[in-house]
This record gives C-alpha cells, sequence and structure tokens, in this order.
C-alpha cells in the first residue's frame, strides 16, 4: 500500500482515536516504522496532524475541531464517562448541563431521573433531553454558535445568573499537565465561569484526549472542581495535586 492509500485511513484512525502510534500503524499496515514516520511527518508537514511523542495527534491550538469530528474522538471512552457520571446525579436537583461531546453523553443516560430542573446551553443537550417526560428543561438565551448548538453571550450570562444550581456537569477543550481547564472562546469560558459560581457543586467530564490537546485561554483550576470524571488513569504528580484540592476523581469502567 502506498502513502496516498495510507494516509486517509491514517486520519480517519486519528479521528476515531485522537492519537495514533508508530507502532501500531506500522503492525496495522504491515509495514516499517520509518515508512510510518515518513507518513506522519508528511500529514504533520501538510497541516492534518501534529507529531506527539509515538505519534500524531489532530491539531488544535487557536480554533476547535467541528463538533461532529469531535464526537467521533474517543466515543467510547466518553459514553463510558457519560454513564459514569450520569450514575452520580440524583433526582430532584436544579442541574445544569454546559457544552461538550462529552456532556452529551451524560445527559442522554438522563432519561429516567425524576424531578430534575435541567438548565443548559446547548441544544444539543436540550433536543436530547426533551425525551425526558419526568423533568423540566430550561434553555439559556444567547448568540447561537451554529458549529456546535452552544449558546454564548451576555442573555446567557443574564439567564444563568437568575439560578442557583445543586449540580453543574461541564466539559472542557483541553487539559494541561498543571491540571488547568481550557478552551478556546473567550465568550464561552465567560459562561462557563458564570455557572461554576452559581453552582454548589461543580462535575467536570474531560477524557484522556484533552491532555493531548491545546487550548489558549484558561476557565479554571481543577481545584474548584468537586468530582473529575475521566477514562484513563492520571500521572501520579496531577493526581496527588487533585487528592490535595480534595477534588475526586472517578475513572469510567
Amino acid at each position: 500500500m502506498v502513502n496516498n492509500l495510507r494516509s486517509p485511513e491514517i486520519i480517519k484512525l486519528a479521528n476515531q482515536q485522537s492519537l495514533v502510534r508508530v507502532e501500531e500503524l506500522a503492525e496495522y499496515f504491515n509495514v516499517s516504522l520509518q515508512t510510518i514516520r515518513k507518513d506522519l511527518n508528511k500529514l504533520c508537514s501538510d497541516g492534518q496532524l501534529e507529531r506527539v511523542h509515538g505519534g500524531a495527534i489532530i491539531p488544535s491550538h487557536i480554533e476547535n475541531i467541528e463538533y461532529e469530528q469531535r464526537k467521533k474522538i474517543n466515543l467510547l471512552g466518553k459514553q463510558a464517562i457519560g454513564q459514569e457520571c450520569a450514575k452520580k446525579i440524583p433526582n430532584e436537583i436544579c442541574l445544569f448541563m454546559g457544552i461538550g461531546t462529552s456532556t452529551e453523553t451524560a445527559a442522554k443516560l438522563l432519561s429516567e431521573h425524576k424531578n430534575l430542573l435541567i438548565v443548559t446551553n446547548n441544544l444539543n443537550i436540550a433536543n436530547v433531553l426533551k425525551s425526558n417526560t419526568k423533568s423540566e428543561v430550561v434553555i439559556t438565551g444567547g448568540n447561537l454558535r451554529k458549529s456546535d448548538g452552544a449558546l454564548i453571550g451576555q442573555p446567557a450570562l443574564e439567564t444563568i445568573k437568575n439560578f442557583k444550581f445543586d449540580l453543574a456537569v461541564l466539559g472542557c477543550s483541553a487539559l494541561d499537565c498543571k491540571g488547568n481547564m481550557l478552551d478556546f472562546d473567550t465568550q464561552e469560558i465567560l459562561v462557563n465561569q458564570s455557572i461554576i459560581s452559581q453552582a454548589d457543586k461543580t462535575y467536570l467530564l474531560a477524557d484522556h484526549t484533552k491532555f493531548l490537546r491545546k487550548a489558549p485561554v484558561k476557565i479554571a483550576p481543577l481545584s474548584i472542581i468537586d468530582c473529575f470524571f475521566t477514562d484513563n488513569k492520571l500521572g501520579s504528580e496531577l493526581l496527588e495535586k487533585c487528592r490535595s484540592w480534595n477534588t475526586e476523581v472517578r475513572y469510567s469502567e
């Protein structure tokens, strides 16, 4: 198989897994490590991938990846995280569900919850929750971000200020090694910071691929998160920091 036939398949695998590794690709295509390194170098020079130690990832630094593409990245991992989070959401509370592909997976598992007042600025989540006849759903106002159905800006902030949430469930675009939650849109970050300030407890849903990505603007540190749901073991240094912050870490099964 020549390079121009391998390249689309490598991109497809990167979209599905977020990270593709040299050794695994060499075995998958039955070619040498050197051949795969050349393939990855070419894809990276074309801007389709970004080199990391041992492989490559889908690039995103200043602008986020398209929503439908993000939904496919580590889909099984996100579903497992969403399931673990949904099990920890009680009935009869005021709940905020934020923007993100992982939060959307959790929302899909709330159909049997009862007497929830769910507020969201995510039209995808609102659409998912319409099947729950036992709970009330409130959609914030805001400027519609057509790329992912998010509602942001001053109208969203005004709606959020009118509520006191028992629990907020949020996502983020990236996490750095120090435990800072990062994102791309300053308006979205202001909304998330307002949500956190209005919530008694905050849960973060972020799979391991968020540690492979970069984003330019800080939302908040993990120290303000009550429970962090993820799918891979944290590094010992960050795990120790979470313990010192009383941030519970729950791994999906």
